[in-house]
C-alpha cells in the first residue's frame, strides 16, 4: 500500500512539473514576397528557419503544391527528401514574374538575436535555381524590414501580425 502511495505522489509531481513548464511562444509574421519581372513558369519559394550553423530546422512555407517539383529547389530537398514528413505549411500555387504573394509564417520568439537566419530558396522550371534568393539573420530589427532578393525574388517584407 505504501508503495502505491509512493508512486500515485511521484506521478502527482512528474505531471505537476510537465504542465506547468512554459511554453515557447511564437509570433506570427506577414510575409509579403515581391518577384522579378522574369518570364516563364511559377516560382516554387520555399521558406526555412536555418540555425547559426547553418542547418536547416524548420520548414516555414512551402509556396508550390506539386510534390513532383520539390526536389528542383535542390539544398532544401536533401533536408527534406531524407525525412519525408509531412508539410502543413504548403499555401497553394507557384507566383509567376511580377506578382506578389502574402503568407503568414511563425518563428519561434527563442529564435530572434540568437544567430539563426531565414532562408527563401526559389526554383522555376527550365530555369535557375537560387539557394539563397533571400536570406538574413533573425533579429528584432531584420524581421521586420525589407530584404532584397538576389534571383527571382525583387524583395521580401515582413511585420509582425
Amino acid at each position: 500500500m505504501k508503495n502505491i502511495r509512493t508512486i500515485a505522489l511521484l506521478c502527482v509531481v512528474i505531471f505537476s512539473l510537465v504542465s506547468f513548464t512554459n511554453p515557447v511562444e511564437s509570433t506570427k509574421y506577414k510575409c509579403m514576397i515581391q518577384m522579378t519581372n522574369y518570364t516563364g513558369e511559377g516560382a516554387y519559394i520555399v521558406i526555412s528557419l536555418l540555425n547559426p550553423e547553418g542547418d536547416y530546422v524548420e520548414t516555414l512555407n512551402v509556396i508550390g503544391d506539386d510534390d513532383e517539383w520539390y526536389n528542383t529547389v535542390e539544398s532544401w530537398w536533401d533536408f527534406y527528401g531524407k525525412k519525408r514528413n509531412d508539410i502543413d505549411a504548403i499555401t497553394g500555387a507557384t507566383v509567376s514574374g511580377g506578382e506578389r504573394t502574402i503568407n503568414v509564417i511563425e518563428i519561434d520568439n527563442d529564435k530572434l538575436d540568437k544567430g539563426y537566419k531565414l532562408r527563401f530558396e526559389t526554383a522555376v522550371e527550365d530555369q535557375d535555381y537560387y539557394e539563397s534568393d533571400v536570406e538574413f539573420e533573425l533579429t528584432s530589427e531584420t524581421i521586420k524590414s525589407k530584404v532584397e532578393g538576389q534571383g527571382f525574388i525583387r524583395y521580401i517584407r515582413m511585420m509582425p501580425q
